[in-house]
């Protein structure tokens, strides 16, 4: 109980496990036995109705061109997930000590405040707090269920190879990467591709799914290295069909994201083995009985700040300034109220409410969070767009003519439009949309405020509604461990937020692509008969040269 003035009401403040029967059991006694003015809970407006069994709210398509809304509801779906596999481990619903507090207040007829800010807000301002290190490490959690550091090697090898791939393309000829070994590479990665699919269809037939995958992956990475690599089974066909252009691409590609992959999983293994990599503590370490401890559930949460301190910030500390701010508010409104929070924020809102003088102002709580230190993406972001238009004026200025200029610039619209529109198209996007992002595609990729992504994003939502209960359904899904990888992917796909991510990052990925291969490859076959790359560089630094001259005889 919080002490207050005469004149003030009072706040009792009752931490709960989100997921204890036990809680739920506390929460129904506390409310009757004291019979406050008021009970306050930590839910938002759309959490309440959602539990009352209300329409959750759909994503509004404008919202998406703020460019950030997917990324805020991946990190809201690994949050739920988390949340929601606690729940089934314990056999209680996520949410049961709110839903018992709110329903309860009704059979009492006492009313109900809806204190926690809005989970929008919340989740914008986690993302945005998120080191990369950070994301990296609950992206590899989330897709490959490995929350240390051979998770984060594999996803930042992934990142790294693709674009590795092109350099590999560029400059491999200085290290011994002839085009028999790419032409080698790409056979592999097509053998090994096709023979994982064949491979895997026959051993579903006898075995359970997930043994049928890395059978069938085991098997086709074997199939392609001593095969295709090692043998060269196929070269010629493959060679003749993709022409010396479409082997060069695919084959470096390859090479990248293999060597890519395979370091920073042998580097992600060295530093578990190592010790230098401290990954988070497992849930299945707490027991059902000490869940229901207050103490050890913030023990869970600085568990949590120490795996991210900008994200404990956003999801702990603000919010509990928030909830503090409105119980401050009410209290001073001479009501008595009894608070239901999880347990993880009861002492840092009874500090507040014991001393509201330290409260943080409410503005600084609220709206778009700011990252801390140097703005290195935007600043390359806007360095791309200023070399970018650089490129066309000095090589306008070196002479080169329009018909040239005119030619480059189309292929540059060309590959992006068309890897955009492919991508997005294999992640299942309407044709369009597809087309509506390969069109755009060539001006996001100098842009950093927009994305095509955003764009094909926008296109689909206008079609297929998305909200915020998908995200339960895709608990749902995840949680049914006996269902095979394939299925699961397709049923995954049938739930229209996890294919708004799907299309949205693949549309990006393939304009991402495009621009290095436009600049690897495409740049130096238009541009031959100026040098390639070293002479296209040439000429734009003699463009430099004449501007450097025409405004200083402007100028005097």
């Amino acid at each position: 109980m919080n002490d207050s003035s005469p004149d003030e009401g009072r706040v009792r403040v009752v931490g709960t496990a989100h997921v204890s029967q036990d809680s739920v059991r506390e929460v129904e006694a506390t409310i009757r036995e004291e019979q406050p003015d008021m009970v306050a809970v930590e839910l938002d407006e759309g959490r309440f109705r959602q539990l009352k069994g209300g329409t959750p709210d759909d994503i509004e398509a404008r919202d998406l061109l703020r460019g950030n809304t997917v990324f805020q509801f991946i990190a809201y779906w690994m949050l739920s997930y988390v949340q929601s596999r606690m729940g089934d481990k314990f056999d209680v619903q996520p949410g049961a000590d709110m839903l018992a507090a709110v329903e309860t207040a009704e059979e009492e007829e006492i009313d109900v405040a809806l204190v926690d800010r809005d989970i929008q807000t919340t989740i914008q301002r986690f993302w945005r707090r998120m080191g990369t290190m950070e994301k990296l490490r609950m992206a590899g959690d989330l897709v490959f269920g490995v929350a240390d550091a051979r998770g984060v090697g594999i996803i930042f090898g992934l990142i790294v190879g693709v674009f590795l791939g092109p350099l590999v393309g560029l400059y491999g000829g200085a290290v011994g990467i002839t085009d028999f070994v790419l032409a080698r590479a790409t056979t592999g990665a097509l053998l090994g591709a096709v023979s994982a699919y064949l491979l895997y269809s026959v051993a579903a037939t006898a075995m359970d799914g997930d043994d049928a995958l890395v059978a069938g992956l085991g098997g086709g990475a074997a199939v392609g290295l001593i095969g295709g690599v090692g043998l060269g089974l196929g070269t010629g066909l493959v060679t003749s069909v993709l022409g010396g252009l479409g082997t060069a691409i695919v084959g470096s590609l390859a090479i990248g994201v293999s060597v890519g992959i395979a370091a920073g999983l042998v580097v992600g293994t060295l530093l578990n083995v190592l010790g230098l990599f401290e990954a988070p503590e497992e849930m299945e370490e707490f027991d059902m009985s000490e869940l229901t401890d207050g103490d050890v559930v913030s023990a869970m949460m600085e568990e949590f700040r120490r795996f991210s301190p900008g994200g404990a910030e956003a999801l702990i500390d603000e919010r509990d300034a928030f909830i503090a701010h409105q119980l401050v508010a009410l209290r001073q409104s001479g009501r008595n109220v009894v608070a239901i929070v999880g347990a993880g924020h009861k002492a840092g809102i009874e500090r507040y409410l014991a001393n509201p003088e330290t409260l943080p102002p409410m503005e600084s709580l609220v709206g778009v969070a700011e990252k801390d230190g140097f703005p290195w993406g935007k600043l390359v972001g806007y360095g791309i767009t200023v070399v970018f238009v650089a490129f066309f004026v000095l090589l306008a200025m070196a002479g080169v003519g329009n018909e040239r200029l005119l030619t480059i610039f189309g292929a540059w619209f060309l590959i992006n439009g068309i890897f955009t529109f492919g991508m997005a198209k294999l992640a299942g996007a309407r044709w369009t949309s597809a087309l509506v992002g390969g069109l755009v595609a060539w001006m996001t990729s100098i842009n950093p405020l927009l994305a095509p992504g955003w764009f094909t994003g926008y296109v689909e939502l206008r079609h297929t509604p998305v909200n915020v209960g998908d995200i339960g359904t895709l608990n749902r899904i995840l949680s049914d461990e006996e269902t095979p990888i394939v299925e699961l992917v397709k049923e995954l796909f049938d739930v229209p937020l996890f294919k708004l991510i799907m299309v949205v990052a693949a549309a990006n990925i393939g304009s991402m692509i495009a621009s290095f291969l436009f600049v690897t490859y495409v740049l130096p076959v238009i541009a031959a008969d100026l040098g390639g790359v070293s002479g296209v560089t040439s000429l734009m630094l003699d463009g430099a040269v004449n501007s450097a001259d025409l405004i200083w005889s402007t100028l005097t």
